[in-house]
């Protein structure tokens, strides 16, 4: 039987170009994968376009045997359904035979964090900025009353810049967050948070004399409140000061400190996931290796088996 593969890959190629304007880069990448593929189906006497789902498992099996990362799999499986899709609408074949495979899944990637060392060096450095007498006192003690909200509270830095200035009549111990979604959530407010946004906020008062602005973090620019870009760019100036590498910081290390150092200190998985806004359960379990740690740790340190083998050692 006349093996097509090679006209039906054309004809794919030109359809992607013509119908769907894919870029050069793209084009090459697809026929690049493409033809990988035809080229390990052959050698086992399959064509390209006649093969099976049990086929396309043993290309990807292959690949995974060979090293490849599961983003690499991924794209490989992508253009293929892609040309099978194609393949389907024309008619030139009855069925879709990537329809049943899953995709490779990929390592979710552990989130950068900071050490409650480095996170207490960090929130040190801003306090002793904010005490001195000098050179842009407002915006040293705005400093500090930025480091105290989020790492007390694990807010989104989009969510820290942009709190209304109302807040500082709330003299409770908890703060009203408005994130994803239009949804609010009540957040718990450290000692040391308190007292940083309290004495920021006689500082703002005393400047809304001149401007009055309705954000507790005001600023110049088209937003009205202070830049997520000009608060990142401050983090790490501050933290340059107080010994930490540069690289390991951002508003979004220090939110991701907030929940690490919370499950590390026994908090529920859930209590985690309703503090930091999380619609959905999975986006807080990439932290479930912090549970893990811990788990590890009371085991070796509170089971009698562990306990025992530490005396004989």
């Amino acid at each position: 039987m006349t093996d097509l593969s090679e006209a039906h890959l054309e004809a794919f190629l030109e359809m992607m170009s013509a119908e769907r304007g894919a870029a050069v880069n793209t084009l090459q990448s697809y026929e690049r994968d493409l033809r990988d593929a035809r080229s390990f189906l052959r050698s086992s006497g399959t064509r390209l376009n006649a093969a099976t789902a049990d086929d396309l498992r043993r290309y990807l099996s292959h690949l995974a045997g060979e090293g490849f990362k599961a983003s690499s799999q991924a794209r490989r499986l992508s253009a293929l359904r892609q040309f099978y899709k194609f393949l389907y609408a024309e008619g030139l074949r009855g069925d879709d035979p990537t329809g049943i495979l899953d995709a490779p899944k990929k390592a979710r990637t552990l989130p950068k964090t900071l050490s409650i060392d480095d996170v207490t060096r960090l929130i040190g450095e801003a306090e002793a900025q904010a005490a001195a007498d000098g050179e842009d006192a407002f915006a040293k003690l705005r400093m500090h009353a930025l480091i105290e909200l989020l790492y007390a509270t694990g807010m989104r830095v989009s969510e820290l810049v942009s709190l209304p200035a109302s807040v500082l009549a709330q003299n409770g111990r908890f703060l009203v967050i408005r994130g994803k979604g239009n949804k609010e959530r009540l957040v718990p407010l450290s000692q040391a948070a308190i007292r940083a946004m309290r004495t920021y906020g006689d500082a703002l008062r005393k400047r809304a004399v001149e401007v009055e602005s309705p954000w507790l973090f005001p600023s110049s620019g088209k937003s009205g409140h202070l830049p997520r870009q000009v608060f990142a760019r401050d983090l790490k100036s501050l933290a340059a000061r107080a010994g930490i590498r540069v690289a390991a910081i951002s508003p979004h290390v220090l939110r991701h400190a907030f929940a690490s150092h919370l499950l590390a200190n026994g908090a529920d998985l859930r209590a985690v996931q309703e503090l930091l806004g999380h619609s959905d359960i999975s986006t807080t379990q990439i932290y479930t290796h912090v549970l893990e740690e811990r788990l590890h740790e009371l085991v070796q340190n509170h089971h009698p088996l562990a306990k025992q083998a530490k005396k004989q050692d």
